[in-house]
């Protein structure tokens, strides 16, 4: 089972560039790294026009998208609740690490991203889950690690000891 690991944070915080620097560089020491991201919004990753836009709004339940270099499967929920994160992370192949953007309620260790300028508390003082901050002002008397936001190096350090990779590196598996 892989590692599992997120990065929370209220909204234009710095998660999504946490998130980008976090894989781009646990993957330059060597681990497997998939990552889930939480939308709340309606989205959609195809466009209109596209054959598979059409086939989903025919009413297609899934619609698998393959190519020579990728494949994606689409999954129509319709009237179904969102599934759980759990459910979600059965769907990904085995890697080292999955980087999880969101699911800031789920019971996962979290870093915490926080920009003073968004104006909004910490999710850290009410969450436990939240096992360090990641921002651009300190924050005295935390009683947890409070890094640097753009120290990508260090943060990674944390998340690869708080999830016991930091071992596999050093063993070279």
């Amino acid at each position: 089972m892989s590692a599992v690991f997120g990065v929370v944070g209220w909204k234009n915080s710095g998660k999504t560039g946490l998130m980008e620097r976090l894989v781009t560089e646990i993957t330059g020491r060597g681990l497997r790294v998939s990552t889930v991201k939480h939308a709340h919004h309606t989205f959609d990753v195809d466009q209109p026009g596209k054959d598979s836009h059409r086939h989903r709004q025919a009413g297609a339940q899934e619609v698998l998208l393959v190519s020579g270099r990728r494949w994606a499967l689409m999954h129509e929920l319709r009237a179904e609740a969102e599934p759980p994160l759990e459910e979600m992370l059965r769907h990904l192949g085995p890697v080292d690490l999955v980087l999880i953007e969101g699911y800031k309620r789920d019971s996962h260790p979290k870093v915490e991203a926080h920009r003073v300028e968004t104006g909004q508390p910490l999710i850290a003082e009410g969450d436990p889950t939240v096992k360090a901050i990641a921002s651009n002002v300190a924050h005295p008397g935390m009683d947890r690690p409070v890094f640097d936001l753009n120290d990508t190096r260090a943060i990674a350090d944390f998340v690869l000891e708080q999830t016991g990779l930091t071992g596999l590196l050093e063993t070279g598996s």
